[in-house]
């Protein structure tokens, strides 16, 4: 039994390991760039060790991506968990969740505008992103799951856009999510006319 254990413990160290190195390489170069061989160099592993643990270049990039959002999840949470209003909850949670993936040369290379941002497609596609971002639209007040869900996978869009195509200045972003995305998220008690039909 205590081999069956270690290995499981080896195995996750291991992935961690080559996940770090991938984010290494993430800050310094095009993410698209980034192939299987310079993850292997830059973990001190073999390519078939590698692939023991990531099947393809796809499937590393998912493992990377999902890893990170918990992270970040983990880290906003903290950040707001004290801000008891819900629009500004929301509002000061999608400007932080942009300040942490800029202040990121890992996270930030993944919306490089160069090519098609690489970061903007996983964000769409990823289940677990989804899952956080309809889990924190339900930390703020409870609602259909179906509305939640497409409201996340709308505000997953609203955010990757602006992570490629930023506004002025924080500010001048700060002032676009007030004014256009907390009203449609989380509509003021106060005015039903702003509430979704």
């Amino acid at each position: 039994m205590a081999g069956d254990w270690l290995s499981s413990r080896r195995a996750e160290v291991a992935t961690d390991r080559i996940l770090d190195a991938a984010g290494e390489l993430f800050a310094s170069n095009d993410v698209r760039n980034v192939g299987m061989n310079d993850i292997a160099r830059a973990a001190g592993c073999s390519r078939a060790t590698l692939y023991r643990y990531f099947e393809n270049r796809e499937v590393l990039y998912t493992a990377y991506v999902h890893r990170e959002a918990y992270r970040l999840y983990e880290q906003l949470t903290e950040l707001i968990d004290g801000i008891p209003d819900p629009r500004e909850r929301l509002l000061t949670g999608l400007t932080t969740s942009m300040t942490l993936v800029r202040d990121s040369p890992a996270l930030s290379s993944w919306f490089a505008t160069a090519d098609s941002p690489i970061g903007a497609e996983i964000a769409e596609q990823s289940e677990v992103i989804q899952a956080l971002t309809s889990g924190f639209l339900l930390s703020l007040r409870p609602d259909d799951p179906e509305v939640v869900h497409r409201r996340a996978r709308w505000l997953v869009r609203v955010l990757t856009s602006l992570l490629i195509f930023p506004g002025r200045d924080a500010e001048d972003e700060r002032a676009i999510l007030e004014e256009f995305v907390v009203p449609m998220v989380c509509p003021s008690e106060n005015d039903p006319s702003l509430r979704p039909h």
